[in-house]
């Protein structure tokens, strides 16, 4: 009885493996992928499972003049946390999907519309700009609220911030800006690795509609 058993048990194991198709590029040894709610739509991130993939040839340049393609140091602004690929999935994951967070896409539009990562919302980093006229609209968008000549960030949300790789400096460009406005750092994160290092890593992305 026993042996008949664990043969049933072998086959239906043996019969699942062969259904589903393995994933031996993973996020981490105990996570393949993250199914993630975003505004009434299922965004899955996960790895390119072809290990012989490579980048395409505007992500595989070394070299860049600089200025203005020079590497950016490790943190963006006094205050704000710089942060990696997984803090970019639960950030995804907790503050997104609840609606208390934005992953913002900081390039300008024609970068954004390349790729960007799942759930992102383009924000190119001149709209920030304190001579953009529409700059407080903005702000407004973002939940923080006018008081006098001055802003309320009580209610504003929290931001990740990224742009094409460490040395890119339009995500910093941004944070900057936002700190000058008196947006809270411990409200801003910084992703710094970007596109660069998010394709690199074979990770999803999405081709905006």
């Amino acid at each position: 009885m026993m042996r008949h058993m664990r043969s049933a048990l072998a086959l239906a194991i043996c019969l699942v493996a062969t259904a589903l198709p393995a994933q031996d590029v993973r996020i981490t040894p105990d996570q393949a992928s993250r199914a993630i709610d975003v505004n009434g739509r299922t965004i899955v991130i996960e790895r390119i499972q072809d290990t012989a993939h490579r980048l395409t040839p505007e992500f595989t340049k070394t070299s860049r003049p600089c200025p203005p393609f020079c590497i950016h140091p490790i943190a963006a602004a006094e205050g704000v946390a710089t942060v990696g690929e997984i803090e970019v999935i639960d950030f995804l994951d907790q503050k997104v999907a609840a609606g208390t967070g934005l992953l913002i896409d900081s390039r300008v539009p024609e970068w954004h519309a390349k790729g960007t990562i799942p759930g992102a919302v383009n924000v190119p980093f001149v709209t920030l700009e304190p001579t953009n006229p529409y700059r407080d609209e903005i702000l407004q968008a973002l939940g923080a609220r006018k008081q006098g000549a001055g802003w309320d960030f009580s209610g504003a949300m929290e931001l990740m911030l990224f742009c094409n790789g460490p040395w890119c400096d339009q995500s910093p460009r941004a944070i900057r800006n936002l700190t000058a406005t008196g947006y809270p750092p411990s409200k801003l994160h910084y992703y710094r690795g970007g596109m660069q290092l998010w394709m690199l890593l074979g990770l999803t992305v999405q081709s905006p509609a």
